[in-house]
């Protein structure tokens, strides 16, 4: 099973890499930017990945995943952090995790974790966590991207220039 924790982790570790590579591309008024039709920053939405994996894994099998001190909705707020605050919270979150994760033993995979008062096995908590991440992962690439046009550096195999 450690297989299994090995690969869940090396895939947090390359979502983060691919987001970080996607933010250091950008300004740091870009960051803050909200693209037109679209409601969040790529600040406010690392703002909140980092709140959630604070949350679901602080105390990850011992106390539900949705802790009394977040406060979700906030995290959705328009705000202006600067590069280092915002690097700050994710960074956290990414901290908290990682400590969490490392943390388990085989034996933990089948336990059972609350997630807002649902019950769920190790597995399937670390799925849904890894799915829900890696979905704002995409939104911070996409709106990277949108924002810097042209200047856009690739994070993966950049398209064929003569297609």
């Amino acid at each position: 099973m450690r297989t299994f924790m090995e690969s869940i982790e090396a895939e947090y570790r390359r979502y983060r890499s691919t987001a970080e590579s996607a933010m250091y591309q950008l300004s740091d008024e870009e960051l803050v930017t909200v693209p037109e039709g679209t409601a969040s920053s790529v600040a406010t939405i690392a703002w909140h990945i980092g709140g959630n994996l604070r949350s679901r894994f602080t105390d990850f099998l011992t106390t539900d995943g949705e802790k009394p001190w977040r406060d979700r909705e906030s995290e959705f707020e328009a705000r202006t952090p600067t590069r280092d605050e915002l690097l700050a919270v994710w960074s956290e979150g990414w901290d908290v995790l990682q400590d969490s994760l490392s943390s388990l033993v085989d034996a933990n995979l089948v336990d059972t974790v609350i997630i807002r008062g649902e019950e769920l096995s190790v597995i399937q908590a670390l799925h849904r966590s890894l799915a829900h991440t890696t979905y704002h992962v995409g939104q911070i690439v996409h709106r990277a991207k949108e924002l810097r046009g042209e200047e856009w550096t690739y994070l993966s195999i950049p398209p064929d220039p003569r297609r």
